[in-house]
């Protein structure tokens, strides 16, 4: 199978540069410069959980793709969610017909914008559960040691021969298996990139910390309790978060179970290795973050079903305040956060 990753990020990197030390056909298209030019000339560093490795990889420069002859069989799209639509259309550009699939391997709730653009046919969705940092070109870092890596799903729920093979496939990265309830799946990841991500990116504390620290942990469980009802009246039921039942995160907020919920946060954290959230990472490099995507499209989804959101709401207004490139983590960002939680 001829594999393209659009977007070799810390997540593409990591999986292109693991399915290739495995033997499997992978070439990886970017658009960060110094990144393509140094997995060219001194191949692409992996370190962290996933040991250490420097693998040779196909790697192309973003305006480099119009070159490429030989069709994919599939194609991850791996970029940040606003740049969804021109890197579906470049996957479509070389795409393998008639079996040819796009795989979206992104944050947030894109599958139905890549359909949009691929065919609902010939898209699967996949939740990414490895967490990866890269902060310099041409060397990404694996942070964690969580037993499942992927999770694969047909758009429609089914349980078909090519999530089973794409699944066989992305195990040699990390555990993968096929799941039957897709969106399900994917509102429980974006409930955990809504906890995680925006507190990372606000106060600077890494992965562990937003989920092991008193203040982000209570605000992070206002965030989960927000997305699960709005989820829930869309018509879904989500899958467990951070392997808590999701209906916990309701009651604890109601003011029943709040110190359990807090004690298995905590305890969940511990296999986490010093990684950082993406959208602290793109604070850092003074990049567009994908808020929009992640609890914006929460707040959307709860006033088009008619659940209130406010304390969303207010994460993306206190993201949308520093402006792009100027937002400076500090602890400090998440007082007014926490001094305006609803009370049970």
């Amino acid at each position: 199978m001829r594999i393209g990753i659009i977007g070799a990020g810390a997540i593409g990197s990591v999986v292109g540069g693991l399915l290739t030390k495995a033997g499997h056909d992978v070439t990886l298209v970017d658009q960060w410069p110094e990144h393509v030019e140094a997995m060219r000339k001194h191949g692409l560093r992996l370190s962290g959980t996933c040991g250490e490795h420097v693998i040779q990889v196909k790697a192309f420069h973003l305006h480099e793709a119009q070159a490429i002859e030989e069709p994919f069989d599939a194609v991850f799209v791996a970029v940040k969610s606003y740049d969804t639509e021109w890197a579906t259309a470049l996957a479509v550009r070389h795409l393998a017909r008639p079996d040819g699939v796009v795989v979206d391997f992104q944050n947030g709730l894109n599958d139905e914008r890549v359909a949009a653009i691929a065919g609902r046919e010939r898209t699967l969705g996949c939740v990414i559960t490895i967490g990866a940092g890269m902060y310099e070109p041409g060397h990404a870092t694996r942070t964690d040691t969580g037993t499942i890596g992927f999770k694969l799903g047909e758009l429609d729920g089914r349980d078909t021969a090519r999530a089973r093979a794409l699944a066989r496939i992305l195990s040699d990265v990390a555990p993968a298996q096929v799941t039957t309830n897709l969106w399900g799946e994917r509102w429980s990841k974006l409930a955990v990139n809504c906890m995680a991500n925006p507190l990372a990116g606000l106060s600077g504390l890494g992965s562990a910390e937003v989920r092991s620290e008193p203040v982000p942990r209570r605000i992070a469980i206002h965030i989960a309790a927000e997305v699960v009802r709005v989820s829930r009246a869309s018509g879904y039921e989500i899958e467990p978060i951070y392997g808590i039942e999701a209906q916990r995160f309701v009651d604890a907020v109601e003011g029943r179970g709040l110190a359990e919920v807090e004690r298995d946060m905590a305890a969940g954290a511990r296999h986490l290795r010093g990684g950082r959230p993406s959208l602290l990472q793109d604070v850092l490099r003074g990049r567009r973050t994908e808020i929009d995507y992640l609890n914006g499209y929460v707040c959307q989804e709860g006033r088009r079903v008619g659940i209130e959101t406010p304390v969303n709401d207010a994460v993306v207004k206190a993201i949308h305040a520093h402006g792009v490139g100027r937002l400076k983590p500090d602890p400090k960002n998440l007082e007014p956060l926490a001094r305006n939680l609803p009370r049970p």
